[in-house]
């Protein structure tokens, strides 16, 4: 299987991405870590040091959220170990933090369970989209609540990585980017996070990138649909000029959606 690190989002914590490794590593070999560093080239290097520790020369590179950002400057920076780039929900070039965020983001401690508390209600409409089936919500709000007491949020981290974002200029990373991207955001009216359709800007700034919707999501649909954002990843390499099929010694029986908006 072709090795895929996947780079978790402002929180930090691979354990919320559980659900997207389980179904990516049907398709690949998934490396994923915590974030650990200060700056976006500890980020960087933290890529570099899981590809080194498991003997890894290149890796398909995909990065959800804020880890996009890091995704992003590794494929520019090394194209070499970037056998392709994955961006998902990424926030747009230009994207900037609201005033509210930005009072969250100055005083993480003392305003950061607000933060917490309106989370589960900027994504309902999300979960009620993405799991119909009032069961299966119920399941995943329990194993997030689980994920949740066993990892907990790191406030302080996430108020300096949402800082950071005010700063970054990405755009010259977009222009250093020569291998195969996907862009991947969820629907417009449910990504109550980040801006889907600005997100798509990054389609223009990286030399043929594609974008594509996963229907029925919206900023976490790695989470809620992570089969059907496998399927479309894997689906995308396989048209690219990588010859994935011949590189993989397992081969996934079935047919993949066409990339484009998965329903």
């Amino acid at each position: 299987m072709l090795p895929l690190v996947l780079i978790p989002g402002i929180q930090g914590r691979c354990e919320y991405m559980r659900r997207t490794v389980e179904a990516l590593s049907l398709r690949f070999h998934v490396v994923t870590f915590s974030l650990s560093g200060e700056t976006m080239d500890d980020y960087v290097d933290q890529v570099s040091r899981a590809l080194d520790d498991r003997k890894i020369e290149r890796a398909i590179i995909c990065g959800v959220s804020f880890g996009g950002f890091i995704a992003l400057r590794f494929a520019a920076n090394t194209p070499g170990r970037t056998v392709a780039l994955v961006l998902a929900s990424t926030p747009a070039p230009a994207w900037c933090l609201t005033r509210r965020h930005k009072l969250y983001a100055r005083l993480p401690r003392l305003l950061g369970p607000l933060f917490m508390v309106e989370t589960p209600w900027r994504l309902r409409s999300e979960l009620v989209s993405a799991l119909p089936d009032w069961r299966a919500r119920w399941a995943f709000k329990r194993d997030a609540l689980r994920t949740f007491l066993a990892a907990p949020l790191p406030l302080t981290a996430m108020a300096a990585r949402a800082r950071m974002i005010d700063r970054l200029d990405v755009g010259a990373d977009c222009d250093r980017v020569t291998v195969p991207t996907l862009i991947v955001t969820g629907e417009r009216e449910l990504d109550r996070v980040v801006s889907a359709s600005q997100s798509l800007e990054y389609v223009r700034l990286i030399n043929g990138a594609r974008g594509t919707v996963l229907e029925r999501t919206g900023h976490v649909g790695t989470m809620t649909r992570p089969d059907a954002f496998a399927a479309l990843v894997h689906n995308f390499l396989a048209e690219s000029d990588l010859n994935l099929e011949d590189r993989r010694p397992e081969r996934t029986h079935g047919s993949a959606p066409t990339p484009g908006r998965v329903a």
